[in-house]
């Protein structure tokens, strides 16, 4: 892979999911627990088995409840550097965090202590910034990229990244000593047009396809019983599809 192609990061929260992403051509692999939460902080023995399996760079995300206020408590970040200091010496290569006030601005004091731990590891503020004012998107990118992160992922405001594509080309046009990375519901049918307009160098998407049956590289098999076991129950368990991953690598490269 040349440094000119547009590169993809993988959103994952499974052993099968890092696994066919990085079989289907990924450059990254953002690594979750939780999905269907947004993302929440990974295991460390998840982390620790993937960098034995595979070699692209694996981001471990720094959330550690569900919620979309991003408004962490001293206690709570305590417990973020905690887990960012147990996943860092498992082998992560990055880390993905984000803070807001109650006011809904980047929170600099609770970014700083995070970036600090970091030791100069790079370090991707997520979608919380999404919920900032978008009057004010220019002036919170110039914040987040003063902070020391290396990238942002954003959907540009919207619920999705192809919706909100125009904010994010504004961005990635007027910020280009930090890499704006477009999230939020990408998919092989909309990849094309959402690379046309924002002139992205890399982007980020689950791939994900419903799982029904037990894959050859660990997926998880879908169980009828009388027993609930909560939000499954209703929400089907989804796994990167190796094969949407190289759909969405081929449109990229294509792309470049």
């Amino acid at each position: 892979m040349s440094s000119t192609d547009i590169k993809l990061e993988v959103c994952v929260d499974s052993i099968a999911s890092a696994l066919a992403a990085a079989e289907g051509g990924a450059s990254r692999i953002e690594l979750c627990s939780a999905l269907t939460e947004g993302g929440l902080t990974p295991s460390p023995g998840t982390l620790k088995t993937l960098k034995e399996l595979i070699t692209i760079p694996i981001y471990c995300m720094l959330r550690p409840r569900r919620g979309n206020d991003f408004i962490y408590s001293n206690a709570e970040i305590e417990a973020i550097l905690l887990d960012l200091d147990i996943l860092r010496s498992h082998g992560a290569d990055g880390f993905v965090f984000g803070a807001l006030t109650e006011q809904r601005s980047i929170d600099v004091e609770k970014c700083q202590r995070v970036l600090e731990r970091t030791g100069g590891m790079p370090l991707t503020f997520h979608r919380a910034f999404d919920l900032t004012n978008p009057q004010l998107m220019h002036e919170n990118v110039n914040i987040i990229k003063e902070l020391g992160f290396k990238r942002l992922l954003s959907s540009g405001f919207r619920v999705s990244a192809i919706e909100g594509s125009d904010n994010l080309a504004q961005l990635i046009a007027k910020h280009r000593d930090i890499i704006i990375m477009p999230g939020a519901g990408i998919s092989v049918s909309n990849l094309d047009e959402l690379l046309t307009i924002t002139k992205c160098v890399e982007f980020h998407a689950s791939a994900q396809a419903a799982a029904g049956a037990i894959t050859n590289n660990g997926g998880v098999a879908s169980m009828d019983c009388d027993v609930t076991m909560g939000k499954q129950d209703v929400s089907p368990y989804a796994t990167t599809d190796v094969n949407v991953v190289r759909r969405m690598v081929t449109i990229a490269m294509a792309a470049k």
